[in-house]
């Protein structure tokens, strides 16, 4: 599938109108995301994600627009596992719940760039040597065994080498300077410590984007349907994360379907390789019945 020129350049214009509007109008000023603003912004991502696919559908057909779903699923599901490293990242920096937005905000920008060089990275090797599929297949299948059985997650900011790598250059303050990133001391410029937390976060991202977008590229070799429905999710990634924030005790499952869902996707791409296709129309349920099992089971099976 041939994309024009134009296409790339009118979702990147869609794109940042979106973030201008959203950090210039909707949140212009600085608040508390409450839970039910939160799950109000989240419908909204999913509205805008879901016009788009209409869009693919009437520009380049079912197949497409069916792959872009299935993997704009993918990685909103997998985003939920971003989402507990975000949780712990801001409590361990004890960031206000009013500057997480900011944060978040900037942050998803430097993922956009980030992600990009990672899909174009991605199809060109696929497209190049197809047994590429075997390792990248592989992969999912072992991070997904590995992520049922995982322990939580230790945070260990301070060991983090892009985190030591900055401090080398820039001196780092031991306290919030409000929602700055940097600060001026004696003519001298500082890093704030929610700079540090920016980083980190990026950092974070780009770890989980090499199970995510292999993930995807099971699903779609198209650099415009792997790209776009990564960045779609990735944009509604900020009013998920103050969602579940605010509900994460009720979706214990929910990372054990994720688990699941990186598996099958892992075993449908080993599969692809030996000429064996599973339909996307099926993948997408299967993946969709995982959620809505683990969802389930987080509401119904007491704790004990």
């Amino acid at each position: 599938m041939q994309v024009s020129i134009f296409f790339w350049i009118g979702f990147h214009v869609l794109v940042f109108l979106i973030l201008a509007l959203d950090l210039g109008v909707f949140n212009r000023k600085e608040h508390e995301v409450p839970v039910k603003e939160a799950l109000t912004w989240t419908v909204v991502w999913i509205s805008v994600a879901l016009l788009f696919n209409l869009f693919v559908f009437f520009e380049f057909g079912k197949t497409r627009a069916l792959e872009f779903l299935t993997g704009y699923v993918i990685e909103y599901s997998l985003s939920v596992d971003n989402i507990f490293v975000f949780i712990l990242i801001f409590t361990y920096f004890a960031v206000p719940a009013i500057y997480q937005h900011k944060v978040l905000f900037w942050g998803i920008l430097g993922a956009l760039i980030l992600r990009g060089i990672f899909i174009f990275a991605g199809v060109a090797l696929i497209t190049r040597f197809i047994w590429i599929v075997i390792i990248f297949g592989g992969f999912l299948v072992f991070t997904g065994i590995k992520m049922l059985f995982q322990a939580e997650i230790q945070l260990e900011p301070e060991k983090n080498p892009v985190v030591r790598f900055f401090k080398k250059f820039l001196p780092v303050t031991g306290e919030l300077h409000g929602n700055r990133l940097f600060v001026r001391k004696n003519k001298l410029l500082y890093a704030t410590p929610l700079f540090m937390v920016l980083i980190i976060i990026d950092v974070s991202d780009l770890i989980f984007a090499v199970d995510s977008i292999p993930a995807v590229l099971a699903i779609s070799h198209n650099s415009f349907i792997v790209y776009t429905s990564n960045i779609f999710a990735i944009l509604g990634l900020r009013s998920l994360y103050f969602a579940i924030n605010g509900i994460i005790g009720y979706f214990r499952y929910l990372k054990t379907g994720v688990a699941f869902v990186l598996t099958f996707v892992g075993i449908k791409m080993l599969t692809s390789f030996f000429h064996i296709e599973i339909p996307i129309l099926l993948s997408l349920g299967i993946i969709i019945f995982i959620l809505l099992v683990s969802i389930l089971a987080s509401i119904y099976i007491k704790k004990k």
